[in-house]
């Protein structure tokens, strides 16, 4: 009965969201002035083009989600998730057990959703997550987001969409960021990007740090047994970075980089400070630090030229993931004695390459074939045991094709094979204290289709159409992993499946207003679930959940007058699990609203006001809850000389004491201060 329930208001609210996504529709033959035709962002033409991966279509912003350099300046937003939060559909999530950020695209965590930096995977190996907020965004241009239906080339696994990095390009003979900055009395930050181009070379380099002691809590925030308030203990964090590459352009359709990054990071991890009685670190807290969290990565980029209409593009790359996590006795962190005290040790490396062939096989016609490889090798082990060795590859290969039919309508197929194999999986008996091998795992075959159509009704409006067959891989945690003694491995998982379906909507409504409006609609099957009692007290992975996401984005920009502008984003999200309606879908909100507004009573100066709600979010799948909050923050700005502004800003206005995880409180009232030096010798 309670599923009927769910069923029919489920079903009842698509209806309605169908109307929200047509009601704007219902404007489109009025059109405006072509002065308010949808504005571009002044960094579109200097984007380093050949670390993009995108459709091939006529407006890139039907397809993917963009947020740019200027954006992230603008707003103080210094890491990678806190950047994202601000598009519409995106959510940001905590695993507070593990102190890591992630974010979640439209319903899909960072397993379903890859990382990439410049097209190149930077997720972890071993479970296909990675720690957001050790990836600040000092050194980049750009941050790309691709909801369901995204681009063949980035491969396999992208069963919800794909995040990329797009790092910065030199376009003058010298150009210079420089940024230093305060954040409290307990934080500070500095950053340096310095690059040249002469023409047929260029180099770019940066360099960032970012430390903090510790964040305040808000004061609403009620003690606890093991936080008693103030500065949250255990929360320090340090991050720093190099960013170096390369290039050489002997053409203007030819290009070449090297490149090279290295991350270095540590962080505490602060204990579970809420009240839910059944969850078992209530009683029983972590007492974890992470010593290191590090990753490098070396890589190679291409694009070949072929005459007019053909082209080779080359990816490979060489990236090691590096990691600790110590655990102590107490909140001291001094003493590892008692029987859950460890140090584990994570020693990664992945490396791979693609191949991308693009052409025109007739005038309105764009082909891409697309081949890759990836090898994963996972090593782990606790101090005084032996080094398990975990290795898989996967090998790929797409076709994407665009066709043009008219001046209004383009129709994009895609097809991807992909196939994994697991190489290597090794168990450790601690009893005994010896290494085996795990049963051999068949190869895991998986062939994705997708298909998007896009028509133009004139040029300030137009409306877009796809749909997708995707799948993600079992990760290697999710096959061999024993949970600390409560799981039984499954090397035979086979990968999820997701039908996903976009309607969107993208143009002028009146003058100066554009919006953007998507209706979605996602359907999953042989989802990965853990299924209780196996044997007994003993779950296991398996392919036994379906499950339905639907929702609606609504955007809009509106230029008030000529120095005040105006952005808000509507996201909602329904999740129903239709295996067992019982167990909740936890860490996203089903409703966030942002709004931004930017005011400059004068060029020199400008004034940014921002209000974040997120409803209520469940943390655990048997019901505990993240109560909704809202967040509003403001910025001033100033532009002191020529190539030298001054930031300072609050945050958390009104000290709200809110939760992205029950039992992890954010932080409360902060204050930052930024001086920031710049310029170009074009």
């Amino acid at each position: 009965m309670l599923f009927q329930t769910q069923r029919f208001l489920f079903m009842k609210n698509i209806k309605i969201l169908a109307f929200l996504f047509l009601l704007p529709i219902a404007a489109f033959s009025q059109k405006p002035d072509s002065s308010s035709a949808v504005r571009g962002d002044s960094l579109a033409n200097k984007m380093f083009k050949l670390g993009e991966v995108v459709v091939t279509a006529s407006r890139l912003s039907e397809i993917t989600e963009r947020v740019t350099q200027r954006d992230m300046e603008l707003r103080n937003l210094f890491d990678v998730p806190r950047a994202m939060e601000k598009l519409p559909g995106i959510s940001i999530s905590a695993s507070g057990a593990r102190n890591e950020t992630t974010v979640s695209v439209r319903g899909f965590d960072l397993r379903a959703v890859p990382v990439y930096m410049d097209g190149i995977p930077v997720y972890v190996p071993y479970d296909g997550y990675v720690d957001l907020s050790r990836f600040t965004a000092f050194d980049l241009s750009a941050v790309d987001v691709s909801k369901g239906f995204s681009s063949v080339v980035y491969g396999p696994n992208s069963l919800g969409g794909a995040i990329n990095l797009i790092s910065r390009k030199p376009f003058g003979k010298f150009e210079y960021d420089c940024s230093a900055g305060l954040i409290n009395s307990d934080g500070y930050r500095g950053a340096v990007n310095i690059g040249s181009n002469y023409g047929n070379f260029y180099f770019q380099g940066g360099a960032s740090y970012l430390h903090r002691d510790s964040y305040l809590m808000s004061k609403e925030f009620q003690p606890h047994n093991h936080e008693n308030g103030g500065n949250r203990k255990n929360s320090y964090r340090t991050d720093q970075k190099i960013n170096l590459k390369i290039g050489w352009m002997p053409n203007e359709k030819s290009e070449y980089v090297v490149g090279y990054i290295n991350q270095q990071g540590k962080k505490g991890n602060p204990v579970y400070a809420g009240d839910d009685k059944l969850n078992s670190l209530y009683d029983k807290p972590r007492y974890w630090q992470w010593p290191y969290w590090n990753k490098e990565t070396y890589y190679f980029l291409s694009n070949s030229s072929l005459g007019d209409d053909s082209y080779i593009k080359s990816r490979v790359y060489y990236d090691i993931f590096k990691n600790s996590i110590n655990s102590f006795d107490d909140s001291t962190y001094t003493t590892q004695k008692k029987p859950y005290a460890f140090q584990s040790m994570y020693n990664d490396y992945s490396y791979g390459g693609s191949l991308e062939y693009g052409t025109s096989i007739f005038s309105d016609n764009k082909l891409k074939l697309s081949a890759q490889y990836k090898e994963d090798i996972h090593r782990e082990n606790n101090a005084g045991e032996p080094i398990r060795r975990f290795e898989d590859n996967t090998l790929t290969f797409a076709a994407e094709d665009t066709y043009k039919f008219s001046d209004n309508l383009e129709i994009i197929p895609g097809v991807i094979y992909s196939i994994r194999k697991n190489i290597t999986a090794e168990d450790y008996n601690g009893s005994s204290k010896t290494v085996t091998d795990f049963p051999r795992a068949q190869p895991s075959p998986a062939f994705n289709l997708q298909l998007g159509v896009f028509y133009y009704l004139n040029e300030n409006h137009n409306i877009s159409a796809t749909a997708s067959r995707k799948t993600r891989f079992a990760t290697l945690k999710e096959r061999y992993s024993y949970r600390m003694g409560t799981a039984i491995p499954n090397p035979k998982l086979n990968p999820e499946i997701a039908n996903n379906y976009d309607l969107t909507y993208t143009g002028n409504i009146v003058e100066k207003l554009t919006c953007k409006t998507s209706l979605f609609y996602s359907r999953l099957k042989d989802a990965i679930i853990g299924v209780s009692n196996v044997l007994p007290g003993k779950s296991q992975m398996q392919n036994t959940g379906e499950a339905e996401f639907a929702g609606i984005e609504l955007s809009a920009k509106y230029d008030v007058a000529e120095n005040i502008r105006a952005e808000v984003n509507y996201s909602y999200i329904e999740r129903n699990n239709l295996t067992d309606p019982s167990v909740l879908f936890t860490d996203i909100p089903n409703t966030k609203v942002y709004f931004y507004l930017q005011y400059n009573p004068v060029k020199q100066i400008g004034i940014i006001a921002s209000a974040e709600y997120n409803s209520l979010r469940y943390s655990t799948s048997y019901g505990t809850k993240s109560p909704e909050f809202t967040v509003i923050s403001a910025i001033i700005s100033g532009q002191v000389l020529k190539n030298i502004n001054i930031k300072a800003g609050i945050n958390n206005i009104f000290d709200n004491n809110y939760s992205l995880t029950e039992g992890y409180p954010e932080e409360g009232r902060n204050f930052f201060l930024t001086i920031r030096f710049f310029g170009h010798n074009i």
